[in-house]
């Protein structure tokens, strides 16, 4: 592999050179940032008409896609990929629909432990070794991260349990990465890249370390090709030393919303003046409430995905936020954070560092508090967001984070499908339960263990539209119900478990009880 030289040259090159039964380690993140899409598209199109490459791992920390072609989804062809290691598989419906028929072998693990991982195979070391993913799914004891019957029955998983010093950690066991597939802004001759245009710099350092020092070959595609030395030094995110091949894609996009903005980048400048920021109403609106309330000025502060994402609205009309310090796992700190498919940007960030980084801060207590999201809660006060009905979803940074934040408040309906209410003055009345269940029993699958939790000394709220819970010594326990829901009709008897309860409840706070 040439050190110097022009490296230009085009997808469909990149594609031919993938050997069957490759392991193909990719960056990016949903909404298309730093998603490498003309490479995928190249290696779909090569399988289509040839059926090779063959048999292909698949490497992805984060969510890659846009829930139907791109991204991710380009590889889901049976046939093509035989084994995926993934953090969250929610972009790419196709590649769950090939994990659920057992197409595949499906493993699932904390998207900062496959980082930090990528991380320590590019530096030689012996695995990743941490305490993020003890009592979680990702744990031997709880399955090692296989996702469906072809992992189980592989017989091997790709982390274990070790003991240092007494205490026990787990290890990712590293592997070869023969390929990297990433996405910059600049390249120039010598293959010096540069993400000074992208909205999130994630892992790509990480990915291409892996598969340079495994021996292997790094892609990196680009909007622009500019002459060497152009791009000043500061600005190169991947010398040119870890690069083997780029390609010039000049219609790709910043992110799926297309036009190239400077506020995503952080290239605008200073921030002007804060735009009112929208203030999530209803069922979503009150718990975002609720949660906020527990949020003191001045913390260090994690927003996860989904309901979460409507508390920063909620704090900036509070005039909170500013005394905030926010991040996400995608690198930004600070800036006016987006919701929905572009989870993970923000407009005018006040620094962007990359995913490893972040995720470095998050395993050694950076954060005071986090907001993240409940699919299922169950007696002993575990969470579950990574398994739902019979897809894989993934955790995402939900474990990285919920283990070693101070203060944890999750957020998620009673129940779910077809729930409704009526709102009224200061309270609300259930019309009509949901018909799926969210507080079980036991949870399928542990995203968040109450146990590690409680040998941690971590704070943890469960915040709902009809009762707040909080972690016991002994259990969950029901603090607060919402005005106008009966604690025995539409609470205890629509609970897989009974929670502790020391007398009547006192009322969550009326003020939070509006429709709009």
């Amino acid at each position: 592999m040439a050190a110097r030289g022009d490296k230009l040259t085009d997808a469909d090159a990149v594609a031919a050179a993938i050997a069957d039964g490759a392991t193909v380690a990719l960056s990016g993140n949903g909404g298309g940032l730093g998603e490498a899409d003309t490479l995928y598209a190249a290696v779909e199109r090569r399988f289509l008409a040839t059926g090779s490459p063959r048999g292909l791992t698949l490497v992805h920390a984060l969510g890659i896609g846009d829930a139907k072609t791109r991204g991710l989804n380009r590889f889901a062809h049976e046939g093509l990929v035989a084994r995926v290691i993934g953090g969250h598989w929610t972009w790419s419906p196709r590649m769950q629909a090939l994990a659920e028929a057992d197409a595949i072998e499906a493993w699932t693990l904390p998207a900062g432990a496959i980082m930090l991982l990528l991380r320590e195979i590019g530096a030689g070391r012996p695995g990743l070794i941490t305490h993020v993913g003890l009592g979680t799914f990702a744990d031997p004891l709880h399955g090692g991260g296989a996702c469906n019957a072809r992992a189980r029955a592989a017989g091997t998983m790709p982390v274990e349990r070790i003991e240092i010093g007494a205490k026990t950690y787990l290890r990712y066991k590293p592997f070869r990465v023969d390929v990297a597939l990433g996405r910059g802004s600049l390249a120039d001759a010598a293959g010096n890249i540069s993400t000074v245009h992208e909205a999130a710099d994630l892992d790509l350092l990480a990915v291409t370390l892996a598969a340079h020092n495994s021996g292997g070959r790094v892609a990196v595609q680009v909007a622009r090709t500019v002459p060497r030395g152009t791009i000043p030094a500061r600005q190169v995110t991947l010398p040119g030393i870890l690069v083997d091949s780029v390609v010039e894609v000049p219609e790709q996009a910043q992110s799926y919303r297309g036009a190239y903005d400077t506020a995503l980048s952080g290239e605008a400048g200073g921030r002007p003046d804060r735009e009112p920021a929208p203030v999530a109403t209803g069922v979503r609106g009150l718990i975002a409430r609720r949660a906020a309330d527990e949020i003191a000025p001045g913390s260090s502060i994690n927003f996860g995905f989904g309901i979460p994402g409507a508390i920063p609205g909620i704090l900036a009309a509070r005039g909170v936020l500013d005394s905030l310090w926010v991040t996400v796992e995608q690198g930004i700190h600070n800036g006016e954070l987006l919701d929905g498919e572009m989870f993970g940007a923000a407009r005018f960030p006040e620094a962007i560092v990359s995913s490893t980084r972040q995720f470095d801060f998050y395993s050694g207590g950076g954060i005071d508090v986090a907001c993240l999201g409940m699919g299922e809660l169950d007696s002993a006060g575990n969470v579950n967001v990574s398994r739902l009905g019979t897809r894989v979803v993934g955790p995402g940074g939900f474990v990285d984070i919920a283990q070693n934040a101070r203060k944890l408040i999750f957020c998620g309906t009673f129940d779910g499908k077809g729930t409704e209410y009526a709102f009224h003055d200061g309270g609300i009345s259930l019309v009509r339960a949901g018909a799926l269940p969210k507080l079980v029993t036991t949870v399928r699958e542990i995203t968040f263990s109450a146990e590690i939790a409680r040998a941690r000394g971590q704070e943890v709220f469960y915040v709902t539209e009809r009762a707040v819970f909080r972690l016991a010594a002994d259990g969950v326990e029901l603090i607060e119900l919402a005005p106008g829901i009966d604690l025995e009709r539409d609470v205890l008897a629509r609970m897989g478990f009974a929670p502790i309860l020391h007398g009547s409840p006192p009322p969550m706070p009326a003020a939070h009880f509006r429709a709009a």
